[in-house]
């Protein structure tokens, strides 16, 4: 048996070894089981030939905040898929906040929901992940 550790330990010690998601900036806001609550600052290494925030940065935020939503149980978690669907232009300087939640979890398998809003609230995007336990754990037991 696995003793319980807070979510938001098990996600900040993940974080700890992300280089991605700090080298993009982003901060872990809010962590509970099943959820998690991630924002970055849009940069200009971020901003495409139009002048908006590159979809794939928009999509790597979603993909924090769904895997620290999917692994802070303390449950190794990887992506089995997912999709987005980007539904505003996102500008230079806007703050954006992805939300994830759990929304089903059988055996090994979940699916998490991720909404992405600006600063103002404005829904930017929306994602859905498939999760997949493949064994071990985020923190070891000693």
């Amino acid at each position: 048996m696995v003793e319980a550790l807070s979510p938001l330990f098990v996600a900040q010690s993940m974080f700890a070894r992300d280089r991605a998601s700090q080298l993009l900036g982003m901060q872990i806001v809010d962590c509970e089981a099943g959820t998690a609550t991630v924002q970055m600052k849009v940069s200009d290494d971020m901003v495409n030939g139009l002048s908006v925030c590159h979809g794939g940065f928009i999509f790597t935020l979603a993909d924090s905040a769904f895997a620290f939503a999917c692994n802070n149980t303390n449950f190794n978690t990887v992506a089995a898929g997912c999709t987005i669907e980007f539904l505003a232009p996102v500008k230079l300087g806007d703050t954006l906040t992805a939300r994830a939640a759990e929304r089903a979890q059988r055996g090994r398998t979940g699916i998490y929901d991720v909404d992405v809003t600006n600063q103002l609230g404005e829904l930017i995007a929306t994602f859905r992940g498939k999760s997949a336990r493949i064994g071990g754990h985020v923190i070891e037991p000693v």
